[in-house]
């Protein structure tokens, strides 16, 4: 099990080196992030979430067609069919909101052995591998979000903070 770091943790922000080396260790890394996955019931997590600032990201959509995948150095080759889809993100607790995605991917990346694979995606598999990817930048779902939605966003956390001081 990996602790997640969450916001607003300045790792969140760093953008992530591609993986030169395919050894037992980044095996070992992506064993954690699904056994991560798993226990914590969500769909995709990225190596950075574990303070880890390499490419190596894991979805599993449960009851999709492609099951648990690992990506490794991914990139998306091509983009189709726009949609709002609602988010949230174990870095970013207790938050949710709509995000504009395409909601279909053509993705290249390597797998846990180095080799080089190209898969295309679509619907809730195709929205976490690019959440993901965006981990991988440094960016967070929420900077995605409506100016009005930050705004109150921003509001709620400063409310819930004044509350903590006054609580002692």
């Amino acid at each position: 099990m990996l602790d997640i770091i969450e916001y607003p943790d300045e790792v969140l922000r760093q953008v992530s080196r591609p993986v030169k080396v395919f050894d037992s260790a980044l095996e070992g890394l992506v064993e954690d992030l699904f056994e991560t996955l798993e226990y914590s019931a969500a769909i995709g997590l990225s190596a950075p979430q574990a303070g880890v600032l390499e490419q190596v990201l894991v979805v599993h959509v449960p009851g999709d067609d492609y099951g648990p995948q690992v990506y490794i150095n991914p990139e998306i080759l091509s983009t189709a069919r726009l949609g709002i889809v609602e988010e949230s993100c174990l870095s970013v607790p207790g938050i949710v909101g709509n995000v504009m995605r395409p909601t279909q991917v053509h993705v290249r990346a390597r797998d846990v052995s180095g080799q080089l694979f190209e898969r295309a995606l679509d619907g809730m598999h195709a929205v976490a591998l690019q959440h993901e990817m965006d981990h991988l930048d440094g960016v967070l779902f929420v900077d995605k979000l409506s100016w009005f939605r930050k705004l109150r966003l921003k509001w709620a956390a400063s409310r819930a903070a004044r509350e903590a001081v006054a609580a002692g």
